[in-house]
């Protein structure tokens, strides 16, 4: 019981943030994520939102798989009584094997089959970097 109690208090604070975070932020006790991926692979991003369904997450999974991906983290979101699907999921890929428009292609796909209202690949090393600006005043 207490090793649950002790686990559960930390939750919050490492779920923080959990929509925005990046690979490279993605801190873990221990050794680093990146440390065990070669080099000659990639990671992608894939964010859904569709109505709820049945094997959705199996087809997320079957689709990365196939290509000869690996998920290395995936978060899936069911609200109670909306009957709505929201995923993000984290993995590795190699582009030799799954070219960045046959991903795209794939995607597509399970979008279609699930009537999907949000569907965004993200490849960080090879989509454009996002221009961010940060505004910031102080009242007195």
């Amino acid at each position: 019981m207490f090793l649950v109690r002790r686990a559960s208090q930390d939750l919050p604070k490492k779920l923080t943030g959990i929509a925005n975070r990046s690979f490279k932020s993605l801190k873990i006790q221990g050794d680093s994520v990146d440390s065990s991926i070669p080099s000659s692979l990639t990671h992608g991003i894939h964010v859904f939102h569709c109505p709820d369904a049945v094997g959705i997450v199996a087809k997320l999974s079957e689709c990365i798989a196939s290509r000869g991906g690996n998920i290395l983290g995936a978060d899936v979101f069911v609200p109670e009584k909306k009957h709505v699907f929201y995923s993000r999921s984290e993995f590795i890929f190699d582009p030799a094997k799954w070219s960045r428009s046959q991903m795209e292609e794939d995607f597509l796909k399970l979008s279609t089959t699930f009537n999907a209202m949000k569907s965004v690949v993200r490849v960080p090393d090879q989509d454009p970097k996002y221009k961010i600006a940060i505004l910031v005043s102080k009242q007195v």
